[in-house]
């Protein structure tokens, strides 16, 4: 199993491993919590999670399909639906924003209009996460961009699951309560749970992995 102390170890691991390169990495990495699994069909189970870490990653850049302009955030409202016909500005509009998210009432516009492109990008809201359901308020948008921002999305698309939980300039201790909270989101939803796991692994970006359990 997985512990806070064996992601700080695997964390002081990479850092070591880091440090004696002969050639320094000149930006700051990403560390990424790997967790390969068996005997796990991917086509029978799916993964599909949002976890709020302890420790925010970044500030994301979100936009939303509001009714009116807000104050807040960037909008697009129902009347300019219509100038995303485009495609070239439709795909833009995806490349430019980390997440959306979307009054409830207007979510058969927006699957309409933008669910072509939106779906396959798993940028579309949802209403998991990024739907709001009652009025567009100051203090519900506040509330759900704070939210958006402290989740990471978890998915199974192989028995392999990567999440970046924060970068190489962050403290151990938050990296690692971030990996632990991640790990036992999805330890949670593994049909075998510990016959699930192959191993779990702490990397940045351009180095190697260190085992943080089995």
């Amino acid at each position: 199993m997985a512990t806070k102390e064996n992601f700080i170890k695997a964390l002081h691991e990479i850092r070591k491993s880091e440090s004696e390169k002969p050639k320094q990495v000149k930006f700051d990495q990403t560390v990424d919590l790997i967790i390969n699994l068996r005997d796990f069909d991917i086509k029978k189970t799916n993964i599909n999670l949002f976890v709020t870490l302890p420790h925010k990653l970044k500030d994301k850049k979100i936009a939303g399909f509001l009714e009116k302009k807000s104050d807040f955030i960037d909008t697009i409202t129902k009347v300019e639906f219509d100038e995303f016909k485009n495609k070239k500005k439709l795909k833009r509009l995806v490349k430019e924003y980390d997440f959306f998210i979307a009054n409830a009432k207007l979510m058969p516009a927006v699957a309409t209009t933008f669910g072509r492109v939106l779906g396959p990008a798993s940028k579309m809201p949802s209403p998991q996460l990024g739907v709001l359901m009652g009025n567009e308020d100051e203090h519900s948008i506040k509330n759900l961009i704070q939210k958006i921002n402290s989740v990471v999305k978890v998915k199974t698309k192989e028995p392999s699951i990567k999440v970046a939980i924060g970068k190489q300039s962050d403290k151990d201790e938050v990296l690692a309560e971030n990996a632990l909270v991640v790990f036992d989101e999805v330890f949670k939803n593994l049909p075998k749970q510990r016959e699930n796991l192959r191993n779990v692994l702490i990397k940045f970006t351009m180095g190697k992995p260190a085992k943080a359990a089995v």
